[in-house]
């Protein structure tokens, strides 16, 4: 079974509360762990990886914390995961690494797992949290993901 971290999955709960806000609203650690029932070490560490992403900004001081560097609107799902995962990509032979693989050399099907993971990226890039966000999922995209390929 292919899984993200919960990491990911809490990325998109505190990115989904951060939107919340009034635009531009600056919220910190402890106040987004009381809003999502997330612990807030684990806020801390997820915002550290968000920001180092690029999708939160940080604002140090009295009056600190985090807000969204763009809406949520403009921010896909892939993006999110590629933050707190790193790459997408099923296997770790692709997009031209090497020696991660013992049989790299021998192997028959190297290679041919870019255009897989190309995929999985192209449908996570059209769903942004603003879909995520919305209480009735009624996003264009997910019907245009469901759609049989012919």
């Amino acid at each position: 079974m292919f899984r993200l971290s919960k990491l990911s999955d809490y990325a998109v709960v505190l990115l989904s509360e951060l939107g919340r806000a009034n635009e531009g609203a600056v919220r910190n650690a402890s106040g987004l762990a009381a809003a999502t029932g997330i612990a807030e070490p684990t806020v801390a560490k997820v915002l550290k990886l968000l920001a180092g992403g690029g999708l939160v900004t940080s604002q140090r001081g009295a009056h600190g914390g985090y807000r969204l560097a763009r809406p949520l609107a403009a921010i896909p799902i892939a993006d999110v995961i590629a933050a707190i995962e790193g790459p997408i990509a099923l296997t770790a032979c692709v997009d031209g690494h090497v020696g991660a693989c013992e049989v790299e050399c021998s192997c028959p099907v190297r290679g041919r797992w870019d255009p897989v993971n190309a995929a999985i990226r192209h449908a996570l890039s059209e769903i942004t949290l603003a879909d995520m966000a919305c209480p009735a999922w009624t996003l264009t995209g997910a019907a245009r993901l469901a759609e049989p390929v012919v």
